[in-house]
């Protein structure tokens, strides 16, 4: 337990940040996995994952080095 005020502020803060983070990764996790087992390679779904990575990388969820990985793969 936090003993100082402010702890208890960046306990709450952290706990709304964490949640949102597992959220964004799970949605991102979901989406390249749909990527991956799509049959048609589309460049409006490839473009969409790029925005998605590129969102994510944006917020802090992912690196951006990470981000950029997966862009590259995804475009082979």
């Amino acid at each position: 337990m936090p003993h100082h005020k402010s702890a208890t502020k960046r306990l709450r803060t952290s706990d709304r940040d964490r949640a949102r983070n597992m959220a964004v990764k799970s949605a991102l996790r979901k989406q390249l996995k749909a990527h991956r087992e799509a049959e048609t390679n589309a460049p409006e779904d490839r473009a969409r994952m790029v925005s998605a990575l590129d969102r994510a990388a944006r917020k802090g969820v992912i690196p951006k080095a990470r981000a950029n990985r997966l862009k590259s793969r995804l475009s082979r």
